[in-house]
């Protein structure tokens, strides 16, 4: 018989676990398997199977129906609780209609009489392997949804830049935690996704957890996955994060604001590569480089007691510091004009697609306001008044008056604490360099000790001004 042809370069290797008594009919299939581009492994029975399903997660798994004096379909329940995401495929030579469908009701995807061939074989991995590359496709356009932005350009004129991406790249090739340590809006989230695109994971899914955005219980369940009954709401059992990441890399943005409960939990991953998830006593396995940001001082959070030292010194074995953009100003007008071409290509309100428009350039003195400013929320904030003019300018030349007026007015003598400036002074300059790095609205108004409401009539008035 011809053997299957082998999966092209860069193919993810499927896991398959292989369970069935006779040794002859496992090494048949564990051959075709490997043939196939896959990573097999072999159960003669159902406690072996049981042991190799509580080790690891599986895309596909084989097993025989008649085990000796064991019947195969106990493992199926075991099998749908544990790893949902494994497709299960039935193999025997006393096939039957009945027992087929017994096999399908108990949550098997498929079924194979003996003796099976190489193609049939073959035709069941390439199904299998579509399947989980387009469940890598819907994660990886999932985590880009909001993200919506130019085409990154890695190129610098910065020496502190050029030097963070050969760090960057070095980390890359090891297969090691990366902490990645700066301002909010420097750029960590996409120097992240750079480092899993040139890592040997590049195949395999990109997760991101946001870690401020949920309840300690509903991020430990976005994290580790639930099982049914664990809390109000958790009405099935349902995979967390960890495992969607599997074999690739999970983003952990914002590190410093997970709670301490979590932070043992992620420690003890980090370090065994085991979780259990809420709810549930079993302890699953996930193979995930882990990679973490914050803008953070972790040295200053550790000595205070608010995040665990053994964890800060697991996650920085690679350790990268982003500069602020006030400390790169050579990119500063490289990228606004990025940012320009990029929003300038947008269809304006009335316009018919396709209708070509002159490209919108910025003017000198623009230029010149934005090199001024000090940028505390960087290049978010870059990207942000950059969208801005480009519709308030409306046309090819994109002057001074389209920028907001706290970039417009800058100088280099801002206002600072103890100088000879009024207190509105002071407070405007605040408020605008918290909002330009907040997230939302709702973190502005943690950072700033105020309710929401009265932030927003205090942005109100500043934009006002």
């Amino acid at each position: 018989m011809a053997k299957p042809a082998a999966p092209s370069a860069g193919a993810h290797r499927l896991q398959v676990l292989v369970v069935d008594d006779e040794k002859n009919i496992r090494a048949t299939l564990v051959a075709c398997l490997e043939s196939a581009g896959c990573q097999a492994v072999e159960a003669s029975s159902i406690a072996a199977a049981r042991a190799a399903i509580e080790r690891a997660a599986f895309d596909l798994a084989f097993v025989d129906l008649r085990l000796g004096d064991e019947d195969g379909l106990e493992l199926l329940p075991l099998i749908v609780t544990r790893s949902p995401s494994t497709e299960v495929v039935i193999i025997t030579a006393f096939a039957t209609i009945s027992t087929a469908v017994d096999a399908i009701q108990k949550g098997a995807r498929d079924y194979l009489p003996k003796p099976f061939t190489p193609a049939q074989i073959r035709h069941i991995v390439d199904r299998v392997a579509r399947h989980r590359a387009l469940e890598r496709e819907v994660v990886e356009l999932r985590s880009q949804l909001d993200q919506a932005a130019p085409e990154v350009d890695f190129s610098s004129e910065a020496a502190s830049m050029r030097h963070l991406y050969d760090m960057l790249d070095k980390a890359a090739a090891h297969d090691v935690p990366v902490l990645l340590r700066g301002e909010n809006g420097t750029g960590k989230s996409v120097l992240a996704r750079r480092l899993h695109h040139k890592s040997e994971r590049r195949e395999r899914p990109f997760v991101v957890v946001n870690c401020p955005t949920l309840s300690e219980e509903l991020l430990a369940s976005e994290l580790f996955g639930h099982a049914k009954g664990a809390f109000t709401g958790a009405v099935r059992d349902q995979a967390g994060r960890v495992e969607a990441a599997e074999g690739g890399t999970l983003f952990l943005d914002e590190i410093a604001e997970l709670p301490p409960a979590l932070q043992a939990k992620l420690l003890r991953f980090v370090q065994d590569h085991e979780f259990e998830r809420l709810g549930e006593s079993q302890t699953r396995r996930a193979d995930v480089r882990i990679v973490a940001a914050t803008n953070r001082d972790l040295d200053a959070e550790v000595k205070s007691g608010r995040f665990r030292e053994d964890l800060y010194y697991r996650l920085n074995t690679f350790e990268l510091i982003v500069p602020p953009l006030r400390e790169r100003r050579e990119d500063i007008v490289a990228i606004a004009r990025r940012f320009v071409a990029f929003f300038g290509r947008r269809p304006s309100p009335g316009v018919a697609d396709g209708t070509p428009r002159p490209a919108p350039e910025l003017t000198p003195e623009a230029e010149a306001a934005l090199l001024r400013y000090e940028w505390p929320g960087n290049v978010r904030e870059l990207r942000n008044a950059i969208e801005r003019a480009v519709i308030i300018a409306g046309g090819v030349r994109i002057g001074p008056e389209a920028l907001p007026e706290r970039i417009a007015g800058a100088k280099h003598d801002l206002p600072a604490v103890g100088g000879d400036y009024t207190l509105e002074e002071i407070e405007r300059e605040h408020l605008a360099r918290v909002l330009a790095r907040a997230s939302t609205l709702e973190e502005g108004a943690r950072i700033l000790g105020i309710d929401t409401s009265t932030l927003w009539r205090k942005r109100k008035k500043l934009d006002e001004g």
